[in-house]
């Protein structure tokens, strides 16, 4: 049986592989973006916090005495469901990538919500406060990608509709 600490170092080193498959797909995204400059310096801004992230994630992980390296190949999940859902290289790319942008913040939420019940169990306050603040990072990501959506698609729509390049 895996004791509470066992769970949470896996779980905290899939947190670790998400944020640097985040730092792929952010990236891979941002490049993409010509016509939408506010999606554009969000998601910049995001890289930075996810950059951030992934340094603060590293420090836990060297709290326990472990290290990113056992990282399971979530990489190879992540991409699938970004290639499925994405639509990168799609004609409504822009849309498609802020509906995963969306749905991949959720999840990451989720899994965060789940590191910061395990990381109270083992009582350990650092560990709270780290997670809680990139939960919160996360959380804001997701409302302010909830709260464009509809301008995205609309800004989309109009280019499409005039006949201006609209994917990106």
């Amino acid at each position: 049986m895996k004791t509470t600490e066992d769970i949470f170092l896996a779980w905290l080193r899939d947190a670790h592989a998400a944020e640097k498959q985040a730092l792929s797909l952010l990236s891979t995204q941002v490049e993409h973006l010509v016509h939408y400059s506010e999606l554009r310096a969000r998601i910049d801004q995001h890289i930075a916090e996810t950059e951030e992230q992934v340094r603060a994630l590293d420090g836990l992980l060297e709290s326990y005495d472990t290290d990113s390296s056992a990282i399971k190949d979530v990489t190879g999940r992540m991409m699938a469901f970004a290639q499925g859902i994405g639509g990168a290289g799609a004609v409504d790319e822009v849309v498609k990538g802020s509906i995963f942008s969306y749905a991949f913040e959720q999840m990451e939420i989720a899994s965060y919500k789940a590191l910061i019940a395990v990381a109270r169990r083992l009582n350990d306050p650092r560990a709270v406060e780290v997670l809680e603040a990139i939960l919160r990072q996360e959380e804001a990501m997701a409302q302010w990608l909830a709260e464009n959506l509809e301008a995205v698609t609309n800004e989309y729509l109009l280019r499409n509709e005039s006949g201006e390049e609209a994917k990106r």
